[in-house]
């Protein structure tokens, strides 16, 4: 019992100032394998500062967009394993990606080490007020099976959480839409603001000021209760009898297989201590974000997981983009 509490304390001191670090002063890149604006790079972004003063080193945004973030993701799987490379990893890249190309430029399991899981983040439909004026979920569903594949909807890209969303949607409430795929959240959404395409999923994050703007209007989140602190009165797929559209997406990071396990470790800690900050977890929360922190061998499960939950849903949807 006494030496597993020293080694509780020693790992939670271990990313406090004052104690040796093999990279300090040498910048850390994280990629973020989607343009900026999305809830990816929010995500990403949050860790920047609280990161940049745990780990006294510079710490670095680097937005490697395409491809549905395998651009991105195939940077990290190349990159040295020093610790000084890392990646936010996604649903997208590391569950829906390898669930619909046969062939990626990146392997999801092999080519990396889980550090931990950052942040799970909800769901939300959305619609343009001015374009489908739809007041809620069950308005929607029946415009859309009286006008069968004369809406469409968009999403972050192929393969992206958004478009396996909006494919589950049909699914569960058995209408038809058009999926507009777009180059990463910011596009996006900024076309359903103009009225170009009515409908969009996507994460809260992404979308949250524009709901609060009322630019755009919610229907719908997938998380396990009411978001009683950013959107109280939009209910849950699970309220609206879809419970198969209720799964949130998650934000994690990634590093190279060939990092040292020390390095992966006190990496995740220091992300883990972050995410225990109050202005963090507060500025997560206000973007729809809810902090994690994960140890790396149960992020590296989790991925193993989505991995085969996205195929199934990709098999029943038949959804292959090659």
């Amino acid at each position: 019992m006494q030496r597993r509490s020293w080694l509780a304390a020693l790992a939670a001191t271990s990313v406090l100032p004052g104690i040796p670090w093999a990279q300090e002063g040498r910048p850390l890149r994280i990629v973020v394998p989607f343009p900026p604006g999305g809830a990816t790079d929010i995500a990403g972004r949050a860790m920047q500062e609280p990161l940049q003063r745990l780990l006294g080193q510079p710490v670095v945004i680097d937005n490697r967009a395409g491809a549905g973030g395998s651009i991105g993701m195939a940077e990290v799987a190349r990159a040295a394993g020093d610790g000084l490379t890392l990646g936010v990893a996604t649903v997208s890249t590391h569950g829906v990606n390898p669930a619909v190309f046969s062939k990626l430029p990146y392997d999801p399991v092999r080519d990396f080490a889980g550090v931990t899981e950052m942040v799970k983040a909800p769901g939300i439909l959305v619609v343009n007020p001015k374009v489908l004026p739809v007041q809620g979920f069950a308005d929607l569903v029946q415009y859309l099976k009286s006008h069968p594949g004369q809406v469409s909807y968009a999403s972050p890209g192929n393969g992206t959480i958004g478009h396996m969303w909006g494919e589950l949607f049909k699914i569960s409430t058995g209408t038809s839409m058009v999926h507009i795929p777009y180059r990463g959240a910011g596009p996006a959404v900024n076309d359903v603001i103009a009225g170009q395409v009515p409908v969009y999923f996507d994460q809260v994050a992404s979308t949250l000021p524009h709901v609060k703007a009322g630019k755009l209007r919610a229907l719908a989140v997938s998380w396990h209760q009411r978001l009683a602190d950013v959107l109280p009165d939009v209910p849950t797929y699970g309220e609206l009898g879809h419970p198969q559209a209720n799964e949130p997406s998650w934000f994690g990071l990634v590093a190279p297989v060939a990092t040292p396990p020390a390095t992966v470790l006190r990496l995740q800690q220091a992300v883990a201590a972050a995410l225990k900050e109050p202005a963090v977890r507060d500025r997560l929360a206000g973007q729809g974000l809810y902090p994690s922190g994960t140890a790396p061998a149960e992020f590296s499960r989790q991925i193993q997981r989505e991995i085969d939950k996205m195929k199934k849903v990709a098999a029943y949807a038949r959804i292959h983009l090659d």
